[in-house]
């Protein structure tokens, strides 16, 4: 495996009409860069991805080793020529060529384009067009036959020495790699592409995804000589929840609003309270199958809205240690979590600190 991934950041998004550059706008709860360096990186395909941006500062997260970013230039065929230059010192066999601006991209169509590779020199994902075409020369118009034009999508995957060498002779502003193939009459392969490997250029792309809500809501009483447990950790408190599990009121809560916006029942479907496999287990064990049930049924979360009620413990204390926790667990941007203390004015259980209750309302897409 001698294989390269350069994902192009650095456009400036002039279509996307916004302060911020388009590949760090947030899109399915990430930068949107971040869909392909994840993808890249859980495929096990590459031995470095390199992400090119126009401005380094803007990438807040620590990455593997694996993952290099670098500056690009100022158009897409600048920043590609700059990437190709940089991993020429790693004397790669195969290069993947991408476009931050499309994220929804399959690690199966990553596998198909490697494959590809070992017959070819270069190999293109390309879908047919579903409408007309027209084509202009000076003042006339031509229909361009729809069976016979395709769409060019990225990833694009070459031999690493026949692109390195084509890239340092253009002079021209290019669209793409396979551009440079055309120029030169040299055969390229065509792969079926993925309809959803749409490519995103002006906002309305991410503004036409249906929203799901779910609320949760969970209290138990307080005991003598029990740990407490809240958003996954330990809080020291001397008392802790009585439940079958550890009875953390936040997990539990978050739990069923993510079912509640699944509409997948609730909790106690899941996790009955007379099955003795659930007991005292740790609240992080009954978030995790929730999660995949998310994942699987492709559902994302957009951001949780969470009120923990209680006299005691003082949430502000705590509040960023259980925001990061809830960050891992969800693997979840810490932006996108809220969390408040809520008293009841020393009223009922929960004022007489013999209780704590929680409620979430969360958002999901789909």
């Amino acid at each position: 495996m001698n294989n390269y991934f350069i994902i192009l950041a650095s456009g400036q998004s002039k279509r996307f009409n916004s302060n911020k550059p388009k590949q760090y706008i947030k899109y399915k709860n990430k930068a949107l860069f971040e869909h392909s360096l994840d993808k890249a990186t859980s495929s096990k395909l590459f031995k470095k991805i390199i992400l090119v941006v126009n401005d380094k500062k803007q990438i807040k997260k620590k990455y593997s080793n694996n993952i290099l970013i670098i500056k690009g230039g100022k158009e897409r065929s600048d920043s590609s020529l700059i990437a190709l230059k940089y991993i020429k010192r790693f004397k790669p066999t195969n290069v993947l060529i991408h476009d931050a601006a499309r994220p929804n991209f399959t690690i199966k169509l990553l596998r198909k384009l490697i494959k590809s590779l070992k017959t070819n020199k270069a190999s293109i994902p390309v879908i047919s067009s579903k409408d007309s075409i027209k084509y202009r020369v000076k003042n006339e118009l031509f229909n361009l036959d729809k069976k016979n034009s395709y769409l060019t999508q990225t990833p694009q995957a070459f031999k690493f020495k026949d692109i390195y060498d084509l890239s340092i002779k253009q002079k021209n502003i290019i669209q793409d790699e396979a551009t440079l193939f055309i120029n030169t009459n040299l055969k390229m392969k065509f792969i079926d592409g993925e309809t959803l490997n749409n490519k995103i250029t002006f906002k309305e792309d991410i503004n036409n995804i249906k929203t799901y809500f779910g609320i949760g809501f969970d209290v138990h009483r307080l005991i003598k000589d029990k740990k407490l447990y809240l958003g996954g950790i330990k809080i020291p408190f001397h008392s802790g929840l009585k439940g079958h599990s550890d009875g953390d009121v936040i997990l539990h809560s978050i739990i069923d609003a993510l079912l509640g916006a699944m509409r997948k029942k609730d909790i106690g479907t899941f996790f009955p309270d007379n099955k003795n496999k659930f007991k005292n287990i740790r609240s992080p064990k009954m978030l995790k199958p929730i999660i995949k049930i998310l994942y699987k049924n492709n559902f994302y979360i957009n951001n949780l809205d969470i009120n923990l009620i209680c006299e005691q413990p003082k949430v502000s204390k705590y509040r960023t240690k259980i925001i990061n926790a809830l960050s891992r667990l969800l693997n979840l941007d810490k932006d996108l979590i809220n969390l408040k203390g809520k008293t009841v004015e020393k009223l009922g259980l929960i004022g007489k600190e013999k209780a704590i209750a929680c409620e979430v309302i969360c958002s999901i897409s789909q």
